[in-house]
């Protein structure tokens, strides 16, 4: 390199120098120059003034290659014989200083790549939190359940970064709303057994009767039978009796004595039968009743339960009434008194709360 081309420098470049900048290896002095300027320097990443210093030593390459380049084309026009060399060296000039660029740029590049990764990841765990709390509509009790467990096992702390707090909103929302869910659910689901289970008993109630009709009608069917049975027989003793009427009278009074002992002593076994049969019939009946009398009970309970449920709702509803229309007397704007009777009935004041 001569004298002349040391002493050069990008700014002085003109159409009157550009015969010996433009030559084979000439524009080597100004990567060399841009190198010494910006490679010699080791801004720090960690602070903003680094990362913007990086930013500027780059530019400071584009804009020193540009420098270099636009007087080099102009030249290169003029050069119609030349045009192969020109070409040659500004080509490798340019990326030449391209990659200088890059490489000067290339830690700010890979620092912001990171960065970005890192706050991606930070809001994407912080999503899946949120998520969680999301769609809960026909969730069964152990599902939600299962939610927070989950979430309850999301740890808080330094790995957090400078996201901890967030996370921190986002686990405790999710927590409140997954627990009210729970709440919710668990009662419904209690509900529905319980209904379930009055159904059932009604369908054992309806079963039992049905039971207990075949039942009757069967005892009706035997004692129907045995009289007809016991008439047939009485029937065919009278015949024989007639037969016998011939035959002496001790004989024949013998007879119908004991046939008139032994017809009153059947008939008094079917009375003594039928006294048990009407008997099982009361038993039946009444232990019916009694389970009647609790289902009846078991209804009546839950009817109870959901008025006391109803006045309670309608009590708190009269005094945060009674609290806002307060409020709008002191002077307070109606959207912000109801505002404030809402948060303090929600407990998110601390130290103030509605007495119900």
């Amino acid at each position: 390199m001569s004298a002349e081309q040391t002493l050069i420098k990008i700014e002085e470049i003109s159409e009157a120098n550009a015969p010996a900048i433009y030559v084979a290896g000439g524009l080597q002095q100004f990567i060399d120059l841009m190198k010494g300027e910006v490679l010699d320097e080791v801004p720090d990443l960690t602070t903003r003034k680094g990362r913007e210093r990086i930013a500027s030593l780059a530019a400071k390459v584009s804009k020193s290659k540009t420098a270099v380049e636009k007087p080099g084309r102009d030249y290169l026009r003029r050069l119609k014989e030349m045009p192969k060399v020109v070409e040659a060296e500004l080509r490798d000039f340019v990326a030449a200083m391209d990659s200088l660029r890059d490489q000067v740029r290339q830690p700010l590049t890979d620092w912001q790549a990171a960065e970005d990764a890192r706050v991606d990841r930070h809001n994407n765990a912080i999503a899946h939190l949120k998520l969680n709390a999301q769609d809960l509509d026909g969730i069964t009790a152990e599902d939600l359940a299962d939610r927070i467990a989950k979430v309850e096992a999301v740890a808080l702390g330094e790995q957090w970064e400078e996201f901890e707090a967030e996370a921190a909103r986002a686990k405790d929302d999710s927590l409140k709303v997954l627990r009210a869910a729970l709440t919710a659910r668990q009662q419904y689901e209690a509900e529905q057994a319980e209904l379930e289970r009055l159904r059932n008993e009604k369908a054992a109630r309806d079963e039992q009767d049905r039971i207990d009709a075949a039942a009757r009608q069967a005892v009706e069917d035997e004692r129907q039978r045995v009289a007809r049975d016991q008439q047939a027989q009485r029937d065919a003793e009278a015949q024989r009796i007639a037969r016998a009427e011939q035959q002496t009278r001790e004989a024949e009074q013998r007879a119908r004595q004991a046939e008139t002992d032994r017809i009153a002593a059947e008939q008094q076994a079917e009375l003594d039968r039928q006294a048990a049969a009407i008997q099982a019939e009361r038993e039946i009946e009444l232990a019916r009743e009694d389970e009647r009398r609790r289902a009846d009970a078991a209804a009546a309970e839950i009817v109870r339960q959901q008025q006391a449920r109803e006045r309670d709702e309608a009590h708190r509803r009269s005094i945060n009434r009674a609290a806002l229309e307060a409020f709008i007397a002191g002077g307070m704007p109606e959207a912000c008194a109801k505002q404030a009777v809402t948060l303090i009935a929600q407990r998110k004041i601390p130290n103030i709360s509605i007495s119900y």
